[in-house]
């Protein structure tokens, strides 16, 4: 895929606003994270407003890694809206395996029709109804071991479905690519994972799916590389990895890609 950086240039130029329906965890450096992208977040998650907010949006992302059902019913008003409206959003399966709970608000809000799905290898094979081996919000599967899973997924939702690990594995179901970008120390950074949801739905804002999705994972980790090389440890590379965010040029981005078609 080429000039993986004009679609960075197009999200900034939008700078949409991106409503997240996240965890608890996530909601501090999420924000961070997709101001320094370029967008605009908001953290809206009432029932009462939940849906009226949707309105106002370019974009969802809903993570239900501290999930209620007060926030169940949010995430599916808010999804219904967006849905309604054919304005883009991410779903992110988070520890779905681990629950009948999980389990089932997936299954609704699966219904609603997400553009992109965004998990680790354990959670893309759990909610394609395939056993994995994951702990809670861990992967303990290889991403390689989810790819007929997410081709699968894609078929039967529709959605781009983006395998995160080491090597990022991205698909509608009938073309697919790998992204090679990232470093170690993302992973040791909690809610980082949660975090690239937002800037996924910026990037889908105007743009086509698939190849959005594949510029967003690879611009990620091109910041994750640069944040890395001044690094001392996990606390050091989260400073320089909004600062790599921010600072990265469309042309940076282009030229650091490593994207391959799978």
């Amino acid at each position: 895929m080429e000039d993986t950086g004009l679609y960075l240039r197009h999200m900034r130029e939008t700078a949409p606003l991106v409503h997240n329906i996240t965890n608890y965890v996530a909601m501090n450096i999420m924000a961070n994270v997709v101001l320094a992208a370029g967008a605009s977040p908001a953290m809206v998650h009432a029932r009462e407003e939940v849906g009226e907010f949707a309105g106002l949006a370019q974009a969802l992302t809903v993570n239900i890694g501290t999930l209620d059902s007060d926030w169940a019913d949010a995430m599916e008003t808010a999804a219904r809206v967006m849905s309604g409206q054919g304005r883009p959003w991410v779903l992110d399966p988070v520890g779905v395996g681990a629950t009948s709970f999980r389990q089932d608000v997936c299954a609704r809000l699966l219904d609603l029709r997400p553009d992109v799905i965004r998990g680790n290898a354990s959670e893309i094979l759990a909610l394609a109804g395939v056993a994995s081996t994951g702990r809670g919000a861990d992967a303990a599967d290889p991403v390689e071991a989810a790819e007929a899973a997410a081709r699968e997924l894609s078929h039967q939702t529709g959605a781009v479905v983006a395998v995160s690990g080491p090597v990022d594995y991205i698909t509608d179901g009938a073309v697919a690519y790998r992204v090679r970008n990232g470093h170690a120390l993302m992973p040791r950074i909690t809610a980082l994972g949660c975090s690239l949801n937002g800037v996924i739905a910026a990037f889908l804002v105007g743009q086509p799916a698939l190849p959005a999705t594949v510029a967003a994972l690879a611009y990620y980790g091109v910041a994750g590389e640069r944040a890395a090389q001044a690094a001392q440890g996990p606390g050091s590379f989260q400073v320089g990895f909004l600062d790599a965010l921010h600072a990265l040029t469309p042309e940076e981005v282009t030229a650091g890609a490593r994207v391959e078609a799978a």
